[in-house]
């Protein structure tokens, strides 16, 4: 187990990468690039500023010679006109200013202390100074050039230290970047709460292990949660969450050597396996399904029930892709067999799959033009056998397909949406027909579906008035599953439909739960004993009592009885001895168009116990 955590660790590792070992990171090279580009720009800045500088000093140097050479000059030629060249009056000074092309020449007796001159010393003939001339130097130019120059150098100065604090900043941001990376490397490759691979890390690995396969077999195991939102409803989300972790420990125990496990949705997870087994996904899918089997305590004991549906690489695939396909059809079949169901993928299921597709198109189309039928099979009075209802069957026939059984059709049009629009059509059926026959009630089936649909009470309010039946004989019948999914709401909508006038009935009692405190909690007026019992009816002991049962009880509350199913004679006997209302079955007619029960009801005998039947009621 330990090597098989390390390998899928290593696994991990390889497919995730660190921020070291990963790519470089975009920002850490703009801000080196950035960094460096500064460090050029500042030491060409300084470098720039102390050239310039050297050469402004040597220009300088060059023009105080030349100054200075020029007033030599002029001295001399001065003193070889005059021949005292110390004696300068205003007139001989402004001769020397012009012929050495100087600027404000004076002649001083001491040396000028002031800033920005330059000075040269007059001798006699003797070699003694007797004063000094002193001038300014032409050096406009030069003198902005210094400040230029220094200009530059502070500029250099700057862009060196925004360098020297650029370096930390990069250092900073890089690390800022590669966690950064990190996390979302983390959270592309990995789930965020179990730590498991993701969907997509586990589509890869699966396609890796199916190319490279150096196993004979390669499966692939879907496993769904079956109804994780009571879970989540029970103990919150952040409950949910937690119990997810444990689920995936669980899961996790169970893996063999060189499998991966990961998280596909919020309570589907996937598990790759590598094996030299025949059956090894069937073999995968048991381990799985049984390292839930013990319950998970949180608050309470939680049993933990699973879907599970698998293929196997090469017979159900040859590619990654085609073998997570399968599984989920697998896994879609399993979910349709009800909790706890296993599937591995077989071509049927394929084939069922593309039957469903073609259904449900059709189905649409058929809803649409409203390409449905009603048949009506007799409900009788078990005392006479008059006809004092009918329960209204749904009855699709396909053009090129025939008749499509309910059976089909119906949980199609659940699972795609449609059942609202299709009771409807059927109930808008139902009472047309049914207000032609003024002493027989009409029994209609409601799905799950219709039960949840909040305008469910106004459309049949609609539909009574549209159609002008009585609200009295319409009887609207529901299935034990309504109750359990939702309650108070089921409750509300019960008592919302008999405040119209309408009468309801608990279909199939005996077959789910059969909770006596569904039957004291809503308000029903007919309770129906599922065919499976009248089956039974004669052929074992405990039929019969448990039927006397219901009867007595459903009397009891109020309510009459029902059976179904009834076929032979000695059933309608029993039913009758046991105190049974009311009883429908093929020993008294099959479900057949309206214009049959028209018929039917034409008959005399038919007409007077029907006639018997309203008198009794009213």
């Amino acid at each position: 187990m330990k090597a098989a955590v390390k390998a899928r660790g290593n696994w991990a590792r390889r497919r995730s990468g660190g921020a070291a070992a990963g790519p470089p990171l975009p920002g850490r090279s703009v801000a080196r690039a950035s960094t460096v580009l500064l460090l050029v720009l500042a030491v060409a800045v300084l470098v720039c500023a102390g050239t310039g500088l050297v050469v402004t000093q040597r220009n300088d140097a060059r023009i105080a010679a030349e100054q200075h050479a020029a007033l030599q000059s002029a001295l001399a030629e001065l003193r070889a006109a005059s021949g005292d060249p110390y004696r300068l009056d205003a007139g001989e000074l402004r001769q020397i200013e012009r012929r050495a092309g100087l600027h404000d020449l004076r002649l001083d007796g001491e040396l000028s202390s002031q800033r920005g001159r330059e000075a040269q010393s007059v001798q006699d003939a003797g070699g003694r100074i007797v004063g000094w001339l002193s001038w300014a130097p032409d050096r406009v130019l030069f003198d902005a050039m210094y400040w230029l120059w220094g200009l530059l150098a502070a500029i250099g100065l700057a862009l060196a230290l925004a360098a020297y604090l650029a370096v930390g900043a990069t250092q900073r941001l890089t690390l800022a970047l590669a966690r950064s990376l990190a996390t979302i490397r983390r959270l592309s490759t990995q789930d965020t709460l179990t730590g498991l691979p993701n969907r997509r890390v586990m589509l890869e690995r699966l396609d890796e292990l199916v190319a490279n396969r150096r196993a004979r077999f390669v499966a692939f195991v879907l496993i769904d949660i079956d109804g994780f939102h009571d879970i989540n409803d029970a103990l919150g989300r952040a409950g949910g969450d937690i119990m997810l972790g444990h689920i995936a420990e669980r899961l996790k125990s169970a893996l063999p050597r060189g499998a991966v496990l990961g998280r596909f949705e919020d309570d589907e997870f996937a598990v790759a396996a590598v094996g030299e087994d025949g059956a090894l996904d069937a073999a995968l899918a048991d381990k799985l399904a049984a390292a839930l089997a013990a319950p998970i305590y949180m608050d309470q004991m939680w049993q933990i029930s699973t879907c599970i549906g698998s293929a196997q690489a090469p017979q159900d695939g040859t590619t990654g892709e085609e073998l997570h396909r399968h599984a989920a059809l697998a896994l879609r079949a399993a979910k349709r067999g009800g909790r706890g169901s296993l599937r591995r993928f077989v071509p049927e299921i394929h084939q069922e799959h593309s039957e469903r597709r073609f259904f449900l198109r059709e189905l649409e189309d058929a809803i649409a033009q409203n390409a449905f039928d009603v048949h009506y099979q007799p409900v009788v009075a078990a005392d006479g056998g008059g006809v004092v209802g009918v329960e209204a069957l749904l009855r699709w026939t396909h053009p090129t397909r025939g008749a499509i059984a309910p059976a089909m059709f119906i949980p199609l049009a659940e699972e795609s949406g449609s059942m609202v629009r299709l009771g409807e059509i059927a109930l808008r059926r139902a009472l047309t027909d049914g207000a032609r026959w003024p002493n027989l009630f009409v029994a209609v089936n409601l799905s799950p579906v219709q039960m949840r649909s909040r305008g469910l009470t106004n459309v049949i309010r609609a539909l009574l008035a549209e159609t002008g039946m009585a609200a009295s004989r319409l009887v609207l019948e529901v299935t034990e599953g309504v109750l359990i999914d939702n309650p108070e709401e089921t409750q509300t909508t019960l008592e919302a439909l008999r405040a119209l006038g309408v009468a309801t009935a608990l279909d199939d009692f005996g077959t789910g739960y059969s909770s006596l405190n569904y039957l004291q909690r809503f308000p029903f007026d007919r309770l129906k004993i599922d065919r499976s019992f009248v089956a039974s009816l004669g052929n074992t002991g405990n039929t019969g009592a448990i039927i006397q049962a219901t009867v007595t009880l459903g009397h009891a509350l109020g309510m009459k009885v029902l059976a179904e199913g009834v076929e032979t004679n000695e059933q309608r006997v029993l039913l009758r001895l046991a105190g049974c209302d009311e009883m429908q079955g093929f020993l008294f007619a099959k479900a057949c168009p309206a214009e049959a029960i028209d018929k039917l009801l034409a008959k005399p005998q038919a007409a007077r116990s029907t006639r018997r039947n309203a008198g009794a009621a009213s």
